[in-house]
């Protein structure tokens, strides 16, 4: 870890925090290897469940250091060898690259743009303040996208309100985020990090081996033919019945203890009523 970049853990919910404040939380070489650090640490902790990203001083990560970049300090560029390592680190903002195998939230406070925003869209969801602010303003620069995000954002929101954002650079508010789907959840301002540390909370509760059973083939199925993702998501369910957790859920349910009718509202997911 880092001056920039250090975690807090409570029970199974892992928070990462980008502190460089006075750079609006844009990365530098030296921060970007220290955020994939601390990722590589949370999927190497068998005690951690769900990570939070979170920008402290009011901003999520307005992207690349451009005054490092413009002094020859740029980020790393290079690209894996062909089966690359899923904990590869050398995307230029650091764990963009990743394919983890647990869940983790974007807690979204004022700009996530640039590669900010290719962060946030790393995130397999995002909670964002009523104020937060995100776009491609590396338009703005000349900068390209190279950290995932004219892959991710059309599978998110659709070509046509990927290419808005990615072609025009424009500020998108948290509201439209939500509407296009590019946003999980919106929440009232300086709430956006307990909002998403409840959501982790919730998450890490329910049943994680036919969690990560399904979370493991939706990202699967993007590379795969229908029939073969089908078979994909099969094997996945297979090992996660192998692991006996079904039955146990089932025998709850079956006896009262937990009411599958209110499954949702017992375990505290938010946005479920």
């Amino acid at each position: 870890m880092s001056k920039s970049v250090y975690a807090e853990k409570n029970g199974a919910v892992t928070t990462v925090i980008l502190d460089r404040p006075e750079s609006a939380n844009t990365l530098d070489r030296a921060t970007a290897d220290a955020l994939a650090e601390a990722f590589i640490a949370f999927e190497e902790d068998e005690t951690a469940r769900v990570a939070v990203l979170w920008g402290a001083g009011g901003n999520f990560s307005a992207g690349i250091d451009l005054v490092a970049l413009s002094g020859g300090r740029g980020n790393r560029l290079a690209f894996p060898a062909k089966h690359p390592d899923p904990l590869t680190r050398d995307a230029p903002m650091g764990p963009t690259r990743m394919r983890l195998t647990k869940p983790v939230i974007a807690a979204v406070v004022g700009l996530a743009t640039g590669g900010g925003l290719e962060l946030a869209l790393w995130c397999d969801l995002r909670v964002a303040e009523e104020d937060a602010v995100f776009g491609a303003d590396n338009r703005r620069s000349g900068l390209p996208m190279m950290d995932g995000g004219t892959v991710r954002l059309p599978r998110l929101v659709g070509q046509s309100h990927a290419l808005d954002i990615i072609l025009t650079g424009r500020p998108v508010g948290a509201r439209e985020a939500l509407a296009m789907g590019l946003v999980n959840r919106v929440v009232v301002p300086q709430t956006a990090r307990q909002e998403a540390e409840s959501l982790a909370a919730a998450v890490s509760m329910l049943p994680q081996a036919s969690l990560g059973s399904d979370r493991s083939s939706v990202y699967e199925q993007f590379d795969l033919p229908f029939t073969a993702a089908m078979e994909n998501e099969f094997i996945h369910g297979m090992k996660a019945l192998a692991s006996g957790e079904g039955r146990r859920g089932a025998s709850l349910i079956a006896a009262g203890v937990v009411s599958g009718q209110d499954f949702g509202r017992n375990a505290g997911v938010p946005g479920i009523k």
